[in-house]
């Protein structure tokens, strides 16, 4: 990365900012820890076992911000394994990487740091990588779909300031999960089928979300398919040799698709011999307490009486689907109470961004929407293709986040989507990148020094504009945004208002165990 960081300031900005944001991050989630008592939520916490000594205290007074809600289950998994049902609602990728580096790069810790702290210390640092890594991924998805390196540029600086800040931070999957599902992307873009499938599947054993990126291999076989249909004629030779290659790509289709899903079966044959199989006396091995917090909570434990759960006896067990309905009540309309209000209201502006970036790229591409992509146009062929988020690459991914959008609203509950959306597509920052540079285009037309933004890929010294922008605090794209904000329009106010006020809010929020997205 530091290589390519050299040759592209762009990435170098990115990659900066990143990394300050991770540092800021940590710093004021301390702070607002300290100054703000936490509330006493009725959520998933274990008892301490065994009791944590000084310096566990100190790194809780720390970091134990980032270990509220979800992440309780996280470094639980990652401790103890699946011993309650309900913790298989949460993909073992990212708990297995929790205790492989407390295991191994924190091994010295042992003596200092009881499991439970050197894995909150692994999350902290893993995720703070993930996102850096997220970032410069999502910043070269961009170059490669956009084929605008500033639009790709200020996307990824804005998921630098994600309204999903927090939960990049904090013990949580989403980073782990951004950086591969933009990766994947990314590679799959360049041509690396392969490489991609593989990033697609390990981010499947990170967020049940992984198999809908299926769809982007079958709409990439698709439409290269179809793009060959439209070429040549249809003698019969041509025709004996069209079924070999859609026998060809439909197995690709299949094998890929089944490669991507794998994760999840794989899971669920785990959970079901887990909690299914024989297993007399595995609950002997649990300790005391944690089988008090059972009985009080009503979670149910490994093979505990030899009493099967529900699920085990379906048709197809699937414990992920069951454990969302019954633990969380997930499904469709369930949310839709007017107890739920503030909820949708806190999922208003993801959701209202959503419906615009797709409405936006529907009303300039609207035959190439109802083609699906899948003709191939003589002006597309000879032609200088649109570039920026209106470009007809950006289908697939507008189709894939309103998915997840109608998906999120209708079925889940509604505030999460805001890391839903942040952490699994990157149309939220492309659309807000495609905002700012529309409604604010003379903040990018200049520099600290003067200078055009759009010739610093004409200067690849290390004094360019935009690559030395951290000279002075005026000189940052973000950090120039801010400072404009009073002379901003109502449509960049709302965008980049929006942006700070959730990377802000999920903090003070969040990290007090107080409800947020």
């Amino acid at each position: 990365m530091e290589v390519a960081s050299r040759q592209d300031p762009y990435l170098r900005v990115v990659v900066q900012t990143a990394v300050c944001c991770r540092a800021l991050t940590l710093l004021l989630q301390a702070v607002f820890n300290l100054l703000i008592p936490d509330h006493a939520a009725d959520a998933f916490s274990p008892p301490r076992l065994p009791e944590p000594g000084t310096c566990d205290l100190l790194l809780e007074w720390l970091l134990g911000g980032l270990a509220h809600w979800d992440a309780e289950h996280f470094l639980f998994i990652a401790e103890r394994g699946y011993l309650y049902e309900h913790n298989c609602a949460f993909f073992p990728l990212y708990p297995l990487s929790l205790r492989a580096v407390a295991d191994g790069a924190l091994w010295p810790l042992q003596q200092l740091l009881c499991l439970r702290s050197r894995l909150l210390l692994s999350a902290v640092l893993l995720n703070s990588l993930f996102s850096v890594l997220a970032a410069a991924a999502l910043y070269k998805l961009g170059c490669a779909v956009l084929r605008c390196h500033r639009t790709a540029f200020l996307a990824a600086l804005l998921f630098c300031i994600s309204p999903a800040n927090v939960f990049m931070t904090a013990a949580y999957s989403e980073s782990m999960f951004a950086f591969l599902a933009f990766s994947a992307m990314w590679q799959l873009e360049k041509g690396q089928s392969w490489l991609s499938a593989l990033l697609f599947f390990l981010a499947t054993g990170v967020r049940a979300n992984g198999l809908v990126n299926a769809g982007f291999f079958l709409y990439s076989r698709s439409k290269s398919f179809a793009f060959q249909l439209q070429v040549g004629s249809g003698s019969v030779r041509k025709l004996s040799l069209l079924w070999r290659q859609l026998l060809s790509v439909a197995s690709s289709m299949l094998l890929t698709c089944a490669g991507i899903c794998l994760p999840f079966a794989l899971f669920q044959y785990y959970a079901y011999m887990r909690f299914c199989g024989p297993g007399p006396g595995l609950e002997l091995a649990v300790p005391e307490p944690l089988q008090q917090l059972a009985l009080d909570k009503g979670y149910r434990l490994v093979a505990h009486d030899g009493v099967k759960p529900p699920w085990c006896s379906q048709q197809f067990p699937v414990a992920y689907s069951y454990i969302q309905d019954v633990y969380w009540n997930v499904g469709f309309l369930r949310y839709f109470e007017l107890r739920q209000v503030p909820n949708f209201l806190l999922a208003l502006p993801v959701t209202l961004l959503g419906l615009w970036a797709a409405w936006t790229f529907i009303t300039a591409n609207p035959r190439h929407c109802l083609t699906l992509g899948l003709e191939r146009r003589k002006k597309e062929q000879e032609g200088k293709p649109r570039a920026a988020f209106c470009c007809p690459a950006v289908f697939v991914y507008v189709v894939h986040a309103t998915a997840l959008l109608v998906l999120g609203f209708f079925c889940m509950h509604v505030q999460v989507l805001t890391r839903f959306l942040g952490s699994s597509s990157p149309v939220l920052y492309w659309f807000s990148a495609h905002l700012l540079q529309g409604h604010e285009a003379r903040l990018w037309k200049e520099g600290a020094d003067g200078q055009s933004v759009a010739r610093v890929r004409e200067r690849s010294a290390p004094g360019a504009a935009l690559g030395s922008c951290g000279k002075g605090p005026a000189g940052h794209p973000v950090l120039r945004l801010l400072l404009s904000y009073r002379s901003m329009t109502p449509v960049g106010q709302c965008v980049l208002g929006y942006f700070v006020s959730y990377w802000l809010l999920g903090l003070v929020l969040h990290c007090n165990c107080l409800p947020w997205t």
